[in-house]
């Protein structure tokens, strides 16, 4: 198999869409195509497109266009240009979500208004210099109506120094005060817990966390590092 990378691929289409059923033997084949190059792949979903013979592949947060024949993969993006929409970033967002969904809230260290209108989801590190400044700006986005939902990324992996950190803040009895202690230097009481942090570092990999602040809103939409707080408000409030 042949992967051709495009940074843009641009597709007129009517209408894009991942219509789902796909035959048993086209499936066999784009899985096979693929064990060619990635051998211990883990594939999510094979979704025929309104492409004829390109179909979408996830795995994890990852999206890629498969030929039925198991020969040729594209990566990179891809439009719809009638419809004006990023097609693949569309998907990722969606997968995403549903990823996000699935971490139960009480493995989430959240500080959350009285009425909050909107959600994020921060991956967050303890000697992260934007992540620390993220926190400062809790109580303005708290006024504004927005949750702030933590997870732990030890950007040194979770056997490092800082994940020990972050297992201490999980472990701890008032999680938010210990998040801001820790955010301002203070150590947290090494308490011991059946914490998520090495859980959330894996979930934060599959998810595409490259560094911290790692911010996704709650369409699913990624946003690179730190944001200012008004300038976030406007993106959950429909800006792009």
């Amino acid at each position: 198999m042949r992967i051709l990378s495009y940074g843009l691929m641009i597709c007129v289409l009517v209408s894009w869409q991942a219509v789902g059923a796909v035959e048993p033997e086209v499936e066999q084949r784009v899985k096979q195509g693929l064990l060619k190059i990635i051998p211990d792949v883990e594939i999510d979903t094979i979704s025929a497109t309104s492409i004829p013979g390109l179909y979408q592949v996830t795995m994890g947060a990852d999206v890629l266009y498969v030929t039925g024949d198991g020969r040729f993969a594209l990566t990179g993006e891809m439009y719809d240009i009638e419809g004006r929409e990023n097609i693949t970033n569309a998907e990722k967002s969606r997968v995403r979500k549903a990823m996000l969904a699935r971490v139960p809230e009480s493995e989430l260290i959240e500080f959350t208004p009285e009425k909050p209108e909107h959600t994020i989801y921060v991956f967050t590190d303890i000697t992260c210099g934007y992540c620390r400044r993220l926190h400062q700006d809790v109580p303005v986005l708290n006024e504004n109506g927005i949750a702030v939902r933590y997870l732990a990324y030890p950007r040194a992996g979770p056997a490092s120094s800082s994940a020990q950190q972050l297992q201490a803040v999980w472990c701890a009895k008032d999680q938010n005060r210990a998040m801001t202690d820790a955010k301002s230097g203070k150590p947290a009481s090494s308490e011991s817990c059946e914490d998520p942090v090495a859980k959330h570092f894996k979930l934060g990999n599959e998810i595409g966390v490259r560094g911290t602040p790692a911010i996704y809103l709650e369409d699913g939409r990624s946003l690179p590092g730190y944001v200012p707080p008004a300038e976030l408000l406007g993106l959950l409030n429909g800006g792009r």
